[in-house]
């Protein structure tokens, strides 16, 4: 039951974090919807990774590349899925969208690197290891994704769409790279995608604290 706390709960415990920031709080329903989103895409992530990445012979030196499959996957979930739905009616929902995608992903792909590992004692130890640091990343980049998405959704500059999917699959690339090579400067990174998305968080919830009513006009 530990391991599993471990396992779940560090993501758990940020998606509540960002949900319960939004002022007009989020049906349960799509919030439940976005979750079951990031975790079935773990399976074309899983296949994608394997053809990119896996089957190299030096498969530790491209883990970079998990970044253009994991990241475009997540983008498309909230483009093709969530993007239409009447009660994503504010920037901020794309943000809460966003990030419970994105932890709906790590979570299962936490269940792959914690009950792989060889022994229960090393499993406890990338459970705790990737709480403090994978886990936090895809949270990040979910934000990152979500704040220019929500911005591209109610102003209709496609430059923000870009920006949804290019500046996440930058942070994931590099943190994945960093990683790699043992490098500690990926914490740095991490420090500053953290940083990075809580600043943007912090931007939308000015922003609502200046708003009479939730819904806004989409432009796309």
């Amino acid at each position: 039951m530990l391991l599993i706390a471990l396992t779940v709960l560090p993501a758990i415990a940020i998606a509540v974090y960002f949900i319960t920031s939004d002022r007009f709080i989020e049906p349960t329903g799509t919030i439940l919807f976005s979750l079951f989103l990031g975790l079935i895409i773990c399976l074309p992530a899983g296949v994608l990774n394997t053809l990119l990445i896996w089957s190299q012979e030096d498969p530790h030196r491209h883990v970079y590349l998990a970044a253009i499959t994991e990241e475009p996957l997540k983008f498309l979930m909230i483009f093709f899925f969530l993007r239409s739905r009447t009660e994503f009616d504010e920037p901020m929902d794309a943000l809460v969208y966003g990030t419970v995608v994105s932890l709906g992903f790590a979570i299962l792909e936490n269940f792959g690197y914690v009950y792989g590992a060889d022994s229960e004692t090393s499993s406890y130890a990338i459970a705790t290891l990737r709480a403090f640091t994978a886990i936090p990343m895809h949270a990040s980049c979910g934000v990152v994704m979500g704040y220019y998405f929500g911005r591209y959704m109610f102003s209709g500059s496609r430059r923000y769409l870009f920006m949804s999917l290019a500046v996440p699959i930058f942070f994931h690339a590099s943190y994945n790279f960093l990683a790699s090579i043992d490098s500690p400067f990926f914490l740095l990174l991490l420090i500053v995608l953290v940083v990075y998305c809580l600043r943007l968080h912090k931007v939308f919830i000015q922003e609502q604290k200046l708003k009479s009513a939730e819904t806004e006009r989409k432009f796309s």
